[in-house]
């Protein structure tokens, strides 16, 4: 076994492991930290899975995720503290 696949296994259970707390979170806050950690994650994969295929669109697929975590995290901080989206 390679030390990246190694390393792509022990991303994946943390990435189960995400999953677990963003379904049975006891609350959104935890969920939303959880999600967070989870685009990390997925981002570390797409990092491994680059490296190992040789092919650059995969990090180009990370990107795009985080962007989009981001955003996320954004927005419901926004509507978490009580103000309107479009303020």
């Amino acid at each position: 076994m390679d030390i990246l696949e190694i390393l792509l296994y022990i991303q994946i259970v943390l990435s189960a492991s995400c999953l677990f707390r963003i379904i049975r979170g006891p609350s959104i806050a935890d969920r939303m930290v959880a999600i967070d950690i989870f685009g990390v994650l997925v981002v570390g994969i797409c990092a491994i899975l680059s490296i190992t295929t040789q092919r650059s669109f995969i990090l180009d697929i990370g990107i795009a995720w985080i962007i989009l975590s981001f955003i996320g995290t954004l927005t419901l901080a926004k509507y978490l503290s009580g103000k309107k989206l479009n303020e």
